[in-house]
């Protein structure tokens, strides 16, 4: 996979974006990621990229320009690559919400552009060249810098051979559509806290079922909205009822202290 990132501050990518699951896939050739700074392509004699918006109003707006350029610039490198236009992401607060959906989603892309706004906005223009908008959620931030790096981040992890092990980012939280179930590791008793007894069993059929279960807890107490939207199996369904009775019966036991 190839990720394009437009950015006038592209240090900030040097750092996190080198290191841990997504250094190493670009180390290990499964993603390339040029970050480009969009200044460059500016015609302004001065550098500028910004411009106060006509009609008024606070902060200013980045120019079409220099991001029309550095677009082109960088998918006709990626075109000598044989890859296509791809995606082009534009992180702006008025985007649909990133979930592990759109992480997936981009997966599947051999090619990615992220655009990084900053100061109060972009012209209008600008979203002619995007396919996606895209936002963390309900607040603001600086710039485009920091949930671009998230979302790479999310995506890159699912590429196939990114992960050392291969059933890692299936288990993960919102993979299955549920919460991760609780794990451990050793010592089996730290100050007391033990491990469960099923985990060190060694029973494979019980310790599955002991995953879903928890799974479903998890979820049924943390984010019930997320089991509205699933199709659970038949046996999820038992799991869920057991769980819903002894969360009943735990409820009435500590009303009781």
């Amino acid at each position: 996979m190839r990720i394009d990132v437009l950015s006038l501050f592209p240090d900030m990518f040097s750092g996190p974006m080198h290191d841990s699951i997504v250094g190493k896939a670009i180390e290990n050739g499964h993603l390339t990621m040029p970050v480009t700074n969009f200044r460059d392509y500016s015609t302004n004699k001065h550098g500028n990229v910004d411009d106060y918006p006509f009609g008024g109003g606070a902060g200013m707006l980045l120019q079409p320009q220099p991001i029309f350029d550095a677009l082109a610039a960088t998918q006709e490198q990626a075109a000598a690559e044989g890859l296509p236009k791809g995606r082009v992401i534009l992180t702006d607060p008025a985007g649909v919400t990133f979930d592990q959906h759109v992480a997936e989603t981009f997966a599947h892309e051999e090619h990615l552009t992220f655009l990084c706004g900053h100061y109060e906005g972009y012209d209008e223009r600008i979203r002619h060249l995007v396919t996606d908008e895209v936002s963390l959620g309900d607040f603001v931030l600086t710039g485009g810098e920091l949930p671009t790096m998230v979302m790479i981040d999310a995506t890159v992890r699912l590429l196939p051979g990114v992960l050392g092990n291969a059933e890692s980012a299936p288990g993960d939280s919102f993979s299955t559509g549920l919460l991760e179930y609780p794990q451990y590791t050793r010592p089996a008793d730290f100050r007391g806290m033990t491990v469960p007894d099923v985990l060190i069993s060694g029973n494979h059929q019980k310790i599955d079922e002991w995953r879903q279960k928890e799974a479903l807890r998890r979820t049924y107490l943390r984010r019930p909205d997320l089991i509205d939207h699933q199709q659970l199996t038949t046996q999820q369904k038992h799991l869920l009822a057991d769980v819903r009775i002894e969360e009943e019966e735990r409820r009435d036991q500590q009303s009781r202290k």
